[in-house]
């Protein structure tokens, strides 16, 4: 087995709150064993692009500053897609990267999507690798909870409260639009702890009817306002994406769901006037929660005892209070999490008289 005494650290993915408070835990659980830590700036660019772009991370250096309780990514992150190169190309210029470091092994913080990316290129260039799931979808499969979706699902709770006030003095039913992609999680938690009216995902489907009937309801009760909250990878009602939007490599982007849905209410239903509000990049900021915090300093004290212990191709997650791992491998093969029809929150909403589409 080889000594551990050098490493590095990248963000891959979307930011969000608590990427920080995991370098500040990696750095200061590595210093502890006598390690350096290299902080590879703008995920795998940083190691693939020349000239690299890294450096080195003390207790000092990094603890001794605000960072850690910011959200955002100190080391600056990654979020293109996959460059149109071959796996072989960008995983050989990584593993030059890397040696060119001196790096024994590399803990990644991302997503689903970072661990199956990094992971092949860790694999394919022969360098230890750990992943710490962070996301603020919580879509990352085989764990509890990701770094990040706590923090995120405050903003959207606040949001909803937010909305609450100013929909009451308008007498309007309000539309809040939220990240998740294909994932309900973040939208079903958010109205949930915000008492929303309604709230589509994109994993159970619904009707403007249905939407239409528990306005009616609310209006016949003596209220004169509502709040909707969607998961933007919700689709029309009869199921075509409502984006014709692409990224860099030709993939479709979520998005548009709340003004659809305004039209359609709208077009439908006066009783009560329509606004929309897309929460957007918003989501991924504001200070971390204690949770978020906690649960990233101790994956990334996890993830260094893992190296440590000679453990490589694992990603560390939370099952219950405790923390396991998992091979990237079943992680990948796993896909990802979506919002389970039974989970605990979706019978809450139901039972409370929320509007959560049309379960058979």
């Amino acid at each position: 087995m080889t000594e551990i005494k050098k490493i590095g650290i990248l963000t891959s993915g979307g930011d969000c709150a608590g990427l920080n408070a995991v370098v500040l835990s990696v750095v200061n659980s590595a210093a502890q064993l006598g390690w350096e830590v290299y902080g590879i700036h703008n995920g795998t660019d940083g190691v693939t692009e020349t000239p690299l772009s890294y450096e080195l991370l003390t207790e000092r250096n990094f603890s001794d500053t605000p960072w850690p309780r910011l959200a955002g990514s100190y080391l600056g992150s990654l979020n293109k897609g996959v460059k149109m190169e071959s796996q072989a190309e960008i995983s050989a210029r990584f593993g030059k990267g890397v040696a060119e470091l001196g790096l024994d092994a590399v803990v990644v913080v991302g997503g689903d999507g970072s661990m199956n990316i990094v992971s092949n290129y860790c694999r394919n260039a022969g360098v230890k690798m750990v992943g710490i799931p962070k996301t603020i979808d919580n879509d990352t499969p085989l764990t509890q909870y990701s770094v990040g979706f706590d923090s995120a699902c405050k903003v959207c709770t606040d949001a909803v409260d937010a909305l609450w006030k100013t929909a009451r003095s308008h007498q309007r039913a309000l539309i809040l639009e939220v990240m998740g992609r294909d994932a309900g999680h973040l939208a079903m938690r958010s109205a949930v702890a915000g008492f929303a009216d309604v709230c589509l995902v994109p994993e159970i489907p619904y009707t403007v009817d249905g939407i239409i009937k528990k306005l009616k309801s609310i209006k016949a009760k003596g209220r004169n306002h509502a709040v909707i909250v969607v998961s933007e990878g919700v689709h029309t009602e009869t199921g075509e994406m409502v984006s014709n939007t692409k990224n860099l490599i030709g993939e479709k982007i979520n998005g548009g769901i709340g003004e659809y849905l305004s039209s359609a209410i709208n077009a439908k239903y006066s009783e009560f006037q329509t606004r929309v509000t897309k929460l957007g990049h918003v989501q991924r900021a504001g200070d971390p929660t204690a949770f978020d915090r906690a649960l990233a300093c101790a994956f990334g004290a996890k993830a260094v005892e893992l190296l440590k212990a000679g453990h490589t191709d694992v990603m560390v997650a939370l099952n219950g209070d405790k923390l396991v791992t998992y091979p990237l491998e079943e992680v990948v093969a796993e896909g990802t999490t979506l919002l389970n029809k039974d989970s605990v929150y979706v019978k809450a909403a139901i039972d409370m008289g929320m509007y959560v589409g049309e379960i058979k």
